[in-house]
């Protein structure tokens, strides 16, 4: 790929970019960025894609899930460790239901930008720049606040450091031993009724692994770690360029600033900064699909981003709503059928069923995103094709954000935890009813 170059992005539109006062400003913290330690590495990027492979075949499943836009203020070890709680105890679910391996990760340490519908928001006469994630300006509707900062790119890098650093450590240091699942019990859920049927499932697994270890006169050691791995929407096209670097090996280009960045539906356009960006890093990547994608489109983009037909490179994350999914999967399935492409699908069924109440909450219902969950499953059987993973907005975090679910939320429910400052993610309840409910749905006779 001679033609490319982690700044050729330059020369297209970038879609979703913030307007910066002092271009000096911003092209400064792009050097520094590009003179710090990667997050990630190239060898570990390699891992998860064979993984994805894998997937991909219908051989494991991708859980992919974390807040829908991070922020510094959560940057705590209590806040790290619940998300990883909560995708643990439902791939520990999964894993029992499908039998099969679950690939972990996280929407974690880089998420902190998120796209707008438009550059500035209007309050009572004011206008100021829209809020657009913690590494671009700040919540408040001030000027100050509002202002888009360039040195917040590096506070960025920062945060994702310390959140990995710790996710590392949880991951490979004994948190995540099997053998110890009372490490993932979160204290406000021990009453709920999936918090009880995850348990019954525990003792079930726990007394296997003791035959099993009994029988075998050893312990199974390997069971006490786990591979997790982080990604976020490359969103920000300067910061993902700071932090591309080419392996040592010398055999391509890398993302190193996260394992598994994705393109999001607004800024998929074919002839955009984005797909330029995306299409010369060797990451496996993510490709949002929307509503208004056409079988065209798709397999255009589908070629530009994979040529080789590289299997785990790119993962199809399809975001169409409870409404509209009947219409636009089935032929999109078929089209990349016809054209032999080895993607992984996976379904992204928040974004799609996203509204706004009488009283101005952004939520989601739960039915619907129930309803775009099993659809999804029947639409890829019907068509001879394979759900391969799932994309979550949740949180470890008690909140009341979806309405719905076994908790039996209501609207007027959604002020007494609303935590979330962009979109409503789902709590712990509401998740583990989705690990239940694709557990429950591979067990069923075809």
């Amino acid at each position: 790929m001679h033609d490319w170059k982690p700044s050729s992005w330059q020369k297209k539109t970038a879609a979703q970019q913030p307007l910066y006062d002092n271009h000096d400003e911003i092209g400064n913290v792009v050097d520094e960025l590009s003179e710090r330690p990667p997050l990630v590495t190239s060898w570990e990027v390699e891992r998860l894609k064979s993984q994805l492979a894998i997937a991909a075949s219908g051989k494991a499943f991708l859980l992919q899930g974390g807040d829908c836009s991070e922020s510094f203020q959560a940057c705590r070890a209590d806040p790290i460790a619940k998300k990883l709680k909560v995708l643990l105890q439902m791939s520990l679910v999964l894993v029992y239901g499908m039998n099969k391996p679950v690939i972990r990760v996280g929407r974690i340490a880089g998420q902190y930008a998120k796209p707008r519908s438009s550059d500035n928001e209007t309050r009572d006469g004011v206008t100021l720049p829209s809020y657009r994630g913690d590494c671009v300006n700040r919540i408040p509707f001030t000027t100050e606040d509002r202002k888009n900062r360039p040195e917040l790119l590096l506070e960025a890098y920062s945060r994702s450091a310390q959140t990995l650093n710790y996710l590392r450590a949880l991951a490979e240091g004994g948190f995540a031993d099997i053998h110890h699942p009372e490490n993932w019990e979160l204290d406000f859920v021990t009453q709920s009724k999936k918090s009880q049927q995850y348990h019954q499932l525990v003792a079930g697994i726990s007394d296997s692994l003791r035959f099993v270890e009994t029988i075998g006169g050893v312990a199974s050691g390997d069971l006490s770690r786990v591979d997790f791995y982080t990604s976020h929407e490359a969103l920000l096209l300067p910061y993902e360029q700071a932090l591309t670097r080419q392996s040592i090996s010398g055999s391509g280009w890398y993302n190193l600033g996260t394992h598994y960045p994705w393109i999001g539906d607004r800024t998929r356009a074919i002839d955009g900064a984005h797909i330029e960006y995306f299409r010369g890093i060797e990451n496996p990547i993510g490709l949002k699909v929307g509503p208004t994608a056409s079988a065209t489109e798709l397999i255009d983009l589908i070629r530009i981003l994979n040529p080789q037909r590289q299997a785990g490179r790119l993962t199809l994350i399809c975001r169409f709503g409870a409404h509209r999914i009947k219409d636009c999967l089935p032929h999109l399935i078929e089209a990349v059928q016809k054209d032999h492409h080895p993607v992984l699908w996976s379904i992204d069924p928040m974004h799609g069923n996203t509204m706004t109440t009488d009283s101005g909450f952004k939520t989601r219902h739960f039915d619907q995103i129930l309803s775009e969950v099993r659809d999804s499953f029947s639409i890829h059987q019907q068509q001879g094709s394979v759900v391969g993973g799932i994309h979550l907005e949740l949180t470890g975090n008690d909140v009341t954000e979806c309405i719905g679910g076994t908790g039996g939320l209501q609207s007027a429910d959604l002020k007494r935890a609303y935590e979330s400052t962009v979109d409503p993610r789902l709590n712990y309840e509401q998740a583990m009813e989705i690990a239940f409910l694709i557990a429950g749905q591979a067990r069923e006779p075809n």
